[in-house]
């Protein structure tokens, strides 16, 4: 067995460990990463951007629809309905995907990090064997950085099978399912559910907890649970799966109501989102004597575990098991093993759901605030308000930005949003809340005129109590 030496091992070649490779790379660091799978991690080769690129061909799907109708929209009428190919749709996926994985390798080779495909197995805190097409080969290290990301909670009475599906699986459909019965009312859930709805596929969601997307407030969801009860998706709410069982090509499944009454639903497929756990198991980190924090491995404010020159980053390390959160750590955690003085202290960490309309959220709510004693003044824009969403047919959903800040100096403590688009805000939201914004220096700040960003201004201006266009 071949063995060699490095300064930085990465294992997982994840937005985290991609991230935290290429930046080891740059400063002169000798580097290996290991990755089984393709690199670009899940968040890249079976989450975020598939999953984005398959929403976005829904909505696509559903605006030619619109247009297909009697009476057309906009003033734009299609003569005949559009027609969905999945395997076309999927193949279009997968070429995004592919590019955007070759631009990982490409982007690791030129930071000169060795990148080695295969499973890495530990036998102690800085050896591992690595398990390749060409053999084993046995890596000493003196840091290890563990990014090993995350995986999908399979529910042990309903394993996955061909009509039981992950989220991975829901990516690689190469039919559309007439039904569609998802377990779990979160982002992932909701996000697939909706574009699967706006490509004709009937759709129903079963959560156990007596509201969706239990992460955001109830302002912020209530435009979502509004578009879901238009477009006639049934979801039930404190509703709990209990099994599911295979009647020819159908699987129905059992679940019981808030006062225990059984139901069963036959559908095509049952989509499983009740979450993902840290991929901790089948690669020796009982072998690294790193003490753990629940099912995460733990750290501390430098993603240092309690063994010398090993860190750990991203899904691996708790919430929120977000990719961005693991590529600032990854970048971190490389300059500091290049001797700089850093640590990982942000002032928000912003989370976005991708549904119809999208959700953005910085920092505190304002029952948040209030909870933490705070005494705040809160703003709010209504998208129906704004000539730039109206003018892209966005501002009815019942969309808006809302600021909450401190009432004595006026300090931003959280930004959130539901809209059309507003994903693209969540930059401007983040840095003002990092540079430690007052509502003075975002109501001087002047904004594009046609902008959504207006909305951010003018929530800004009603927190001041004196909002121009409300």
């Amino acid at each position: 067995m071949t063995t060699r030496n490095c300064k930085v091992l990465v294992i997982g070649a994840g937005p985290g460990g991609y991230v935290a490779a290429i930046r080891a790379g740059q400063l002169g660091l000798d580097t290996i990463i290991v990755e089984g799978d393709r690199a670009g991690g899940t968040c890249l080769i079976r989450g975020c951007i598939p999953s984005k690129a398959l929403i976005h061909a829904a909505t696509v799907f559903d605006d030619l629809s619109k247009h297909s109708s009697k009476t057309g929209h906009m003033g734009i009428s299609i003569k005949s309905k559009p027609k969905l190919d999945m395997p076309d749709l999927i193949s279009w996926k997968d070429t995004i995907v592919g590019k955007l994985n070759k631009g990982v390798e490409h982007l690791l080779k030129k930071a000169g990090v060795d990148l080695v495909k295969g499973w890495a197995s530990f036998k102690d805190a800085k050896t591992c064997t690595v398990t390749t097409s060409k053999g084993d080969l046995e890596i000493i290290a003196e840091h290890v950085i563990l990014a090993n990301g995350s995986e999908s909670i399979e529910l042990p009475f309903m394993p996955y099978d061909k009509n039981v599906i992950s989220s991975t699986g829901a990516l690689d459909l190469d039919k559309l399912p007439k039904q569609l019965a998802i377990i779990g009312g979160g982002y992932i859930g909701l996000e697939l559910g909706i574009a699967f709805s706006k490509m004709g596929t009937e759709v129903t969601v079963i959560e156990a907890l007596d509201r969706i997307l239990p992460l955001f407030d109830k302002e912020l969801v209530r435009p979502v649970s509004l578009w879901l009860k238009r477009h006639k998706i049934n979801v039930h709410l404190s509703s709990k799966a209990e099994g599911v069982e295979r009647k020819g090509r159908k699987s129905v499944v059992t679940f019981s109501d808030s006062k225990g009454k059984k139901h069963k639903l036959s559908t095509d497929k049952v989509l499983v989102t009740v979450g993902r756990r840290p991929r901790t198991n089948g690669w020796g980190l009982e072998n690294m004597g790193v003490d753990m924090d629940g099912n995460f491995i733990k750290v501390d404010n430098r993603c240092q575990t309690t063994m010398r020159n090993v860190w750990a980053i991203g899904d691996i390390v708790g919430e929120p098991m977000l990719a961005h959160k693991a590529s600032a750590q990854g970048e971190m955690v490389a300059e500091l093993i290049a001797g700089e003085k850093r640590s990982f202290d942000p002032v928000a960490i912003p989370s976005v759901c991708f549904t119809e309309p999208e959700i953005v959220s910085v920092g505190l709510s304002p029952n948040e605030a209030e909870e933490e004693g705070i005494e705040t003044v809160v703003g709010k824009f209504p998208f129906a308000a704004s000539g730039r969403a109206l003018a892209m047919d966005a501002g009815s959903d019942g969309g808006f930005v809302r600021i909450t800040a401190r009432k004595d100096n006026h300090l931003v403590l959280g930004i959130q949003a539901v809209g059309a688009h507003v994903s693209e805000l969540s930059g401007e939201f983040i840095s003002s809340m990092e540079m430690g914004a007052v509502l003075e220096d975002i109501s001087g700040t002047i904004h594009v005129h046609p902008t959504l960003t207006e909305a951010f201004h003018e929530a800004a201006l009603a927190s001041l109590g004196h909002a121009i266009h409300i």
